[in-house]
């Protein structure tokens, strides 16, 4: 974005040309492929079963911008992710209200039962 300076709502050609972008093209793609994932993710299983895999995506974003773009990552950034990461633990600690097919089956087999 960059690359492409300042863009004004009220200039549609603009808005077109920076979607249009290789780069910016790709990353909604990319943004798509997330929010369908994880759509799909959440319709298997709670919150406290995905929330867990994406919030580790705040940590990778993190250790790229400082190491493969070579930003800098202010010590307060890191302070919020990891407030983030806590909450998320915290989160996971909650019951668990998923089904699981096998639990559920053993479950329901009583034990003296040998089907």
């Amino acid at each position: 974005m960059k690359e492409l300076g300042s863009i004004s709502l009220h200039h549609l050609s603009s808005i077109i040309l920076c979607i249009l972008n290789p780069w910016v093209a790709l990353g909604i793609l990319f943004l798509l492929g997330f929010f369908t994932s994880y759509m799909t993710a959440l319709s298997w299983a709670d919150l406290t079963y995905v929330l867990p895999a994406t919030s580790l995506g705040y940590v990778l974003l993190a250790l790229i911008a400082k190491y493969f773009l070579h930003e800098q990552v202010s010590p307060l950034r890191w302070l919020g992710i990891a407030l983030i990461s806590a909450g998320v633990g915290f989160v996971t600690q909650g019951p668990e209200l998923t089904p699981d097919p096998e639990r559920q089956q053993a479950e329901a087999i009583p034990l003296g039962d040998k089907r």
